[in-house]
C-alpha cells in the first residue's frame, strides 16, 4: 500500500491518548477507536507511522499490532487472556532442566536460578523444577495467586506480558521484562539459553539465526510498550 498521508501527530481526547494522520485518529483493526492511556505509548505509535516510506511495511507496526491486540481481543475477554498467561506459568521454560549431570545444566541453572527465585519472593508463589519434559504441575495456590497478579493488569499490560510469554516460553521471563530497568537482551538469552547452548556446539544455522534476531527484537518493543504505558513524560 502507498503512503497516503503526510502529517502524524498525537493529541490527547477522551479517556486517554491517540494518534492522529493528517487530522485523522487511527482505528483498530477491528475498527475501534485507538486509545490508549499515555502519551508516551502514544508516541510510540505515532513513530512507527512516520517510519514508514512511500510503500507502507505492514511488519513495521509492532506497537500498533499491541495496541490493537489490547483494544480488540483482550478488553472483550481478559479471562480467556489470563488463562493462555497461565499456560506459560504451568509449563514455563525455565521450570525444564537437563539432568544435573549434563553441562547445559549449569547454565540453566545459573540463568534461570535466579529469575525464578526473584519471582517467588516478589509474588510469593513456588515453582516446581524438574529435569526433563514430563509435566510437573505448580501448586495450585501458586496458579491462584499468578492469576490474582494478571487479573490486576491493564489491558495493555496483559498485551505485552502475552507477547513477552509468547516469546520466551515463560510467563515468569515476561514478567521480569515488566520491571524497572529490565535488561530485555538478557532476559531473552535465558530464555533461549537452551537454543543457544545448541548453536554455541553445533553453529547457527543462517535462517534461525535471523529469525531469533527478528524474535529478540519483538521481544524488546514488548518490554518498551510495557514501560510506555505508565511512563510519565511533559504533557502526558
Amino acid at each position: 500500500m502507498k503512503r497516503f498521508y503526510a502529517d502524524v501527530a498525537v493529541e490527547e481526547g477522551a479517556g486517554g491518548w491517540r494518534v492522529t494522520l493528517d487530522g485523522r485518529p487511527i482505528r483498530t483493526q477491528k475498527g475501534a477507536a485507538q486509545v490508549v492511556p499515555s502519551r508516551a505509548l502514544a508516541d510510540l505509535l505515532a513513530g512507527e507511522w512516520r517510519a514508514q516510506g512511500d510503500t507502507i511495511d505492514p511488519r513495521g507496526f509492532i506497537f500498533r499490532d499491541m495496541a490493537d491486540l489490547a483494544i480488540d481481543v483482550i478488553r472483550p475477554d481478559r479471562a480467556a487472556t489470563v488463562a493462555k498467561l497461565l499456560s506459560y506459568a504451568d509449563t514455563d521454560t525455565l521450570c525444564y532442566r537437563a539432568e544435573p549431570d549434563e553441562p547445559l545444566w549449569h547454565r540453566q541453572q545459573a540463568l534461570w536460578e535466579p529469575l525464578l527465585a526473584a519471582c517467588e519472593a516478589r509474588h510469593s508463589v513456588t515453582f516446581e523444577r524438574t529435569s526433563g519434559i514430563v509435566h510437573k504441575p505448580h501448586d495450585p495456590a501458586t496458579m491462584a495467586a499468578l492469576g490474582a497478579r494478571l487479573e490486576g493488569e491493564d489491558d495493555f499490560t496483559l498485551a505485552a506480558l502475552l507477547t513477552l510469554a509468547s516469546l520466551a516460553g515463560s510467563l515468569v521471563v515476561a514478567l521480569a521484562a515488566l520491571e524497572p530497568g529490565a535488561d530485555a537482551p538478557a532476559l531473552y538469552a535465558a530464555a533461549n539459553a537452551e537454543e543457544d547452548w545448541q548453536a554455541e556446539l553445533w553453529g547457527w544455522e543462517q535462517e534461525a539465526e535471523k529469525v531469533r534476531v527478528l524474535r529478540l527484537e519483538a521481544f524488546e518493543k514488548a518490554a518498551q510498550f510495557a514501560a510506555a504505558i505508565t511512563r510519565l513524560e511533559a504533557g502526558a
